[in-house]
């Protein structure tokens, strides 16, 4: 497993890390068994990168990672998020709140200091006025974390985040079903020294190739009841794409995909192609999938050619399916 600085910070994590929104329950019912032997299978693929938030699972998340480090010794880089909490979403964001947030999560992760804390989806508004992120520079001179960044849904957030100095990383959802931010994101954000984090690789599975259009999840799968977007931003739920729209898009991207290579290898290839990027975080629910992800750091990089043609091909076919601002 390949290594890369995260942003502006000293720390070094693997290309592909673990987004552990999935051990919140968020997906349908986990047990923690099953979380627990996922971490095992990320260490030994060499992944070193744990993401969470808060409000996954209640806190459950943070707490399964808790119990995983305390039993298997293992150092890695967890970074968590704030913002999302009934405590303070959507317009409750003052200092002590925030801190009480990360205070908690420092308890779920048993840890002093937080490696990183991301604003988790705040309101634009929120972002636009500023103080929030006067908070988090306060936070972090106080002991609370090491580093902030933000992790956001659009890229006009991602531009109000970079202006802040004190921002190390931007998380954002970036596949080749979201594509906009190779050329109106990443060149700035090179330039002021900001990890990309990206998130939602595989666009919530769609580019694994595994479902049909009529693919039925679980009740409690947010696949299921954020596929119009009733509880969050539908950008969240296959990067904002009809699911039966997202699988018929595949034909476009698979004449494009080496041989020997599955359509999951391909989508991670192609983001660790950019430069920018410091890690990607694919949510896994089991150890084959940890193993299938972790593959992708080791293949050969896709031609220009590849990455021009498949740019093509989002711009005139993909983003118009695309049901929400990017």
């Amino acid at each position: 497993m390949k290594q890369r600085i995260l942003g502006k910070t000293d720390i070094s994590v693997s290309e592909i890390g673990l987004g552990c929104w999935q051990f919140g329950g968020d997906f349908g019912p986990t047990e923690d068994q099953t979380s627990m032997s996922t971490m095992e299978e990320a260490t030994r693929a060499g992944i070193d990168f744990f993401d969470t938030a808060d409000v996954y699972g209640d806190g459950r998340s943070e707490s399964v990672i808790k119990s995983y480090k305390l039993c298997s010794k293992v150092k890695n880089t967890v970074a968590t998020k704030v913002g999302r909490s009934a405590r303070l979403y959507p317009d409750k964001y003052d200092y002590q709140a925030i801190r009480d947030d990360m205070d908690a999560s420092r308890k779920r992760l048993g840890v002093d200091m937080l490696d990183l804390v991301q604003l988790h989806c705040v309101p634009t508004g929120v972002l636009r006025d500023g103080r929030i992120f006067g908070y988090m520079d306060r936070l972090k001179a106080e002991g609370y974390c090491r580093n902030w960044g933000a992790s956001v849904e659009t890229l006009d957030e991602a531009k109000i985040c970079l202006d802040q100095d004190g921002l190390a990383t931007l998380q954002i959802i970036f596949n080749l079903y979201r594509q906009d931010a190779v050329t109106e994101l990443f060149p700035q954000a090179q330039d002021r020294n900001v990890g990309i984090i990206a998130r939602l690789p595989l666009a919530s599975g769609l580019l694994t190739g595994k479902f049909s259009s009529n693919h039925k999840f679980p009740e409690t799968d947010h696949r299921n009841y954020n596929a119009e977007g009733a509880a969050f931003s539908v950008g969240e739920t296959f990067s904002g794409i009809e699911l039966h729209k997202g699988v018929a898009a595949l034909k476009l991207l698979e004449p494009h995909v080496p041989d020997s290579w599955t359509l999951a290898d391909f989508s991670l290839r192609w983001i660790l192609d950019h430069p920018a990027v410091s890690t990607v975080i694919a949510g896994c629910s089991s150890a084959v999938q940890v193993r299938a992800n972790a593959r992708a750091s080791g293949l050969e990089p896709l031609s220009q050619g590849t990455h021009d043609a498949l740019m093509d091909i989002y711009r005139t076919e993909i983003r118009p399916l695309v049901r929400c601002p990017i």
